[in-house]
C-alpha cells in the first residue's frame, strides 16, 4: 500500500477533519495489515500516548461504532479528551502502580499500542505489565522502537536493556519448545504467542493459546525410510 492507494487509516488522517496525529507514514500499512480483521467488531482498543487525542479518534473512525477506545497519557490535560466511545486516562508508563490501576480498571484488550514515551523502561514496563492484560486473538504492537538506537531515551546499538534487545529475547522463548539445553524454558508468552513481526521501528505480538508443536509425516515414500522417519510416517 502507498499514499495512492489508501486504506481507510491513511484516508483518515489525509482527508479528515480530527486532532493532531503524529505517525510515520510507513505505519499506516502496517496498522491496516493487522488491525483489518478488526473492523466493524465489538473491540476494545488501548493506546499509550494520546498527545492531541487524534489517533483515538482515527481508531474509532476505522474500527467503527462498535469500538470502544481508550487512551493513557501522563499529561493531565488529556484528560478532557475523552469522547463517545473513547476514554482517556491519565497514567505513567514509568511506574508499575499506575499500570498495574489502569489494567485493574479496564477490560481485556482486543489491542493494545504503545505509542507513550518510548524511553526502554517505559517499553519494557508496559509490555511486561501489560500483555497478560491482552486477549486471545489480540495484537500488542509497541511503535518508534527506533529510540532503542538514541541515548537520549536510554538507548544505544546493542545496549542490553534497550527495548529491541529484551524483544530479541522473546524470540528465543517464542521457539522454547525446541530447546535442548539449559536456560530456556517454555514460559507464559511461549504459551501464548504465535508470532512476532518485525517492521521498521515497530514490533507486532499475536497472542494466541499454543499447543507443544508436533509434526507429522503422510505420503508414499519414494525410496527406503529410516526408522525413526517410519515411526513418524506410522503415526499419520
Amino acid at each position: 500500500m502507498n499514499e495512492n492507494t489508501q486504506g481507510r487509516l491513511l484516508d483518515f488522517f489525509e482527508n479528515h477533519e480530527h486532532r493532531i496525529i503524529h505517525k510515520w507514514m510507513h505505519y499506516f500499512e502496517i496498522y491496516e495489515r493487522h488491525f483489518s480483521k478488526f473492523q466493524g467488531q465489538e473491540v476494545s482498543v488501548l493506546e499509550f500516548g494520546v498527545l492531541h487525542g487524534g489517533s483515538l479518534q482515527m481508531w474509532r473512525h476505522y474500527f467503527g461504532e462498535r469500538a470502544h477506545i481508550y487512551g493513557v497519557d501522563i499529561n493531565p490535560r488529556c484528560g478532557d479528551l475523552s469522547d463517545p466511545n473513547i476514554t482517556v486516562l491519565v497514567g505513567n508508563q514509568e511506574d508499575v502502580d499506575s499500570l498495574r490501576t489502569i489494567k485493574n480498571s479496564l477490560p481485556l484488550m482486543d489491542i493494545i499500542i504503545d505509542d507513550g514515551g518510548h524511553s526502554m523502561l517505559q517499553q519494557t514496563l508496559t509490555f511486561e505489565e501489560l500483555y497478560g492484560h491482552l486477549k486471545e486473538g489480540g495484537i500488542y504492537l509497541c511503535e518508534d522502537m527506533h529510540t532503542s538506537y538514541w541515548p537520549e531515551f536510554g538507548g544505544g546499538y546493542r545496549k542490553p536493556d534497550s527495548f529491541m534487545e529484551y524483544s530479541k529475547k522473546l524470540i528465543d522463548q517464542l521457539n522454547a519448545w525446541h530447546s535442548r539445553g539449559e536456560g530456556l524454558a517454555v514460559d507464559a508468552f511461549a504459551e501464548t504467542t504465535f508470532g512476532m513481526h518485525y517492521y521498521d521501528s515497530i514490533l507486532v505480538i499475536e497472542k494466541r493459546k499454543i499447543n507443544p508443536p508436533h509434526a507429522r509425516m503422510k505420503g508414499t515414500p519414494s525410496f527406503p525410510l529410516t526408522p525413526g522417519a517410519m515411526a513418524v510416517h506410522e503415526k499419520g
